[in-house]
């Protein structure tokens, strides 16, 4: 940064020669702003002229309206020709003569004479002749470079108190005499305007060189407090403004050098402290900018010092949406700020006490940032396995016992509402006992007291094994002669003919399969077809089980693993679910080092997929037991 300010600047990037040019574009800009309006007034002065010297005559056009308007046409196209050739004016280069039907009836060049007698092509002729005003207009053509002037003038036939349209002259002239005249004036104008501005540079650099000598003194005194030298002095040779700022230079030299050591001092006892706290501390100044920040504060906020200083604390704590300055500053409590993401978790508590001047003017805010990730993590959890244990067990032990109220007002002795009271109250009793076994498995789980039995197994044949039970069970419903039968569904398989081993443990694997089987039953509609599909990868094997329900939501599809997440909490409880199946699923693949995933479409189905660890076996090694 020293090495780039002390680096000396060129004519070119000095003031001296910006106010030069400044002074010479503002000369330049002024003759342009002159010299266009000048040059577009004369153009257009010299094209009117030039419009009132190719006009024909009114006798030229009396005579050619005579012609037009004569029976006998021979005669007249030939008088026509004659009037064209007598018109002596060098710059028009053609003039035809079109009757009222379109014909042309005579043109001024002799060879050009082959087109009397036929139609006029153009348009604008056309035009004319049916509107009855004149067609004016200036075209250009690029492959001869030439300008023309073209005058298209319809002539009238005085019948009774109405004017007809007889004919029109088109009229052709070359506009290249009145633009060399504007272009020779445009260039001595601009010659005149670049000498006179070139002059006028001159005279800036010569006049601004004496106005800035004070500014360039200044300016080396300042560089040298910048690099930490106070001992110089700015001359100071007047008492104008110049003279004024010169001395407020020299004052302030004095001032900075105070201040500096001052400064310097209390900053070396700061940095002292912040380096040793374990707590992160972050300080501000007015505007909420990043001033100071601990070693301990960018490992909370994974950042580095050199980034963020300058940067406001809200974006850099990721909670400008939350909170505003004055808001941190009027409300000084503790904030819990959530930094976590993909990788880690990370919340922080951030206390947050302004930095006031006596005067009571605030400088800036402080803020301490604690780590209290793990213990929201254990109050987060605890809370809401409370309130879903609290809410799950409290639906059954209502419904038993409101049945079991109306049992005891004298239920029992209605020998038809009885029973049916009984067996609300043993589903809802079985119900609860599933889930406390699921929660006693989750538990298990979660402390690493489940061990798991592997075994090698062909997955194809326990996946089939698990398929036919269910094919069994709706062949039972089929057969039951009762009025209440289970849903109507096809099983459809779909496996690699190639025999996959596994190991795995199969009861858990069972498990596994089964809640993901009665999900898909459960949620298709009846006659639905469940597809199941086995096949091998590189070195996973694949297991889906596709389902024709009602699919996931695509805000739900991230918490179906959750413990007791529902998507449709009313059904599943009416269905007899617990909302651990999915969980307590995902946790035994992954103790089998697999991965279960779901993809949905909502109204279309849903497919549920486990990968498993496969690697290929040797014939000879599949019993190679000891």
């Amino acid at each position: 940064m020293e090495k780039q300010t002390n680096k000396k600047l060129h004519f070119f990037q000095s003031i001296h020669f910006k106010i030069a040019l400044v002074f010479a574009l503002l000369l330049l800009i002024t003759f342009q702003i002159v010299g266009a309006v000048f040059v577009q007034r004369l153009k257009s002065e010299n094209i009117k002229s030039f419009k009132q010297r190719v006009e024909l005559s009114t006798y030229v056009d009396n005579s050619l309206i005579k012609q037009l308007t004569s029976t006998n046409t021979t005669k007249a196209n030939k008088s026509i020709n004659t009037i064209l050739e007598d018109i002596n004016n060098e710059n028009i280069s053609t003039i035809q003569v079109i009757d009222s039907k379109g014909t042309i009836r005579g043109e001024n060049d002799v060879n050009g004479r082959s087109v009397v007698g036929q139609k006029t092509t153009n348009t604008n002729i056309k035009r004319v002749l049916y509107s009855g005003r004149t067609f004016t207009t200036m075209t250009y053509d690029k492959s001869s470079n030439r300008r023309s002037y073209v005058s298209i003038t319809p002539l009238f036939s005085a019948s009774g108190n109405t004017n007809t349209v007889v004919g029109a002259v088109y009229l052709r002239a070359n506009l290249e005499s009145v633009y060399d005249s504007v272009n020779s004036v445009t260039l001595i104008f601009a010659t005149a305007s670049l000498i006179a501005t070139a002059i006028g540079m001159a005279l800036a650099i010569t006049v601004s060189s004496a106005i800035t000598r004070p500014i360039d003194e200044m300016k080396k005194q300042t560089m040298q407090i910048a690099d930490g030298d106070y001992s110089g002095k700015v001359h100071v040779y007047g008492t104008d403004e110049l003279g004024q700022l010169a001395q407020a230079v020299n004052n302030l030299s004095v001032r900075v050098e105070e201040a500096q050591e001052s400064s310097d001092s209390e900053r070396r006892r700061l940095d002292s402290v912040l380096s040793h706290m374990s707590d992160g501390v972050i300080a501000t100044d007015r505007r909420g900018n990043i001033s100071i920040i601990n070693d301990m504060a960018c490992e909370y906020l994974d950042v580095e010092s050199k980034d963020v200083i300058g940067t406001s604390i809200l974006d850099v704590l990721k909670i400008r949406e939350m909170q505003t300055m004055r808001e941190l500053i009027e409300n000084q409590d503790g904030i819990i700020v959530d930094m976590s993401d993909a990788g880690h978790d990370q919340i922080l508590n951030a206390y947050f006490s302004t930095i006031q001047r006596e005067t009571g003017f605030i400088s800036g805010l402080v803020c301490v940032l604690h780590d209290v990730t793990e213990q929201q993590k254990i109050d987060r959890e605890r809370r809401q396995f409370v309130s879903n244990v609290s809410h799950e067990l409290r639906t059954p032990l209502t419904s038993m016992r409101s049945y079991i109220e109306a049992l005891n007002d004298g239920a029992w002795k209605d020998p038809e509402v009885a029973p049916a009271f009984l067996k609300v109250t043993q589903d809802e009793t079985d119900r609860m006992i599933r889930m406390i076994n699921d929660l006693l498995s989750l538990s298990r789980m979660d402390s690493g007291t489940v061990k798991l039995d592997f075994e090698l197994v062909n997955l194809n044949e326990l996946f089939n094994y698990i398929l036919n039970r269910f094919d069994m069970m709706l062949k039972k419903d089929n057969n039951d002669t009762r009025e209440t039968k289970s849903k109507n569904y096809t099983i459809k398989r779909d496996f690699t003919k190639r025999d996959l081993w596994v190991e795995i443990d199969t009861d858990k694997f069972i498990q596994v399969v089964d809640n993901i089987m009665n999900n898909a039953i459960k949620y298709s509609p009846d006659g639905g077809v469940i597809t199941c599909r086995l096949l091998e990868t590189h070195n996973h094997v694949i297991l889906s089980i596709t389902d024709q329900g009602l699919g996931i939501p695509r805000k739900d599809l991230g918490h179906i693993f959750d413990r007791f997440f529902r998507v449709d909490k009313a059904r599943s409880r009416a269905q007899g679910g617990t909302g651990l199946g999915l969980a307590i699923s995902k946790e035994v693949i992954e103790m089998h080092h697999g991965k279960i995933w779901v993809d949905s479409i909502e109204g279309k189905g849903s497919t549920f997929y486990i990968s498993l660890p496969y690697e290929e076996y040797e014939g000879d090694d599949l019993w190679d037991e000891e």
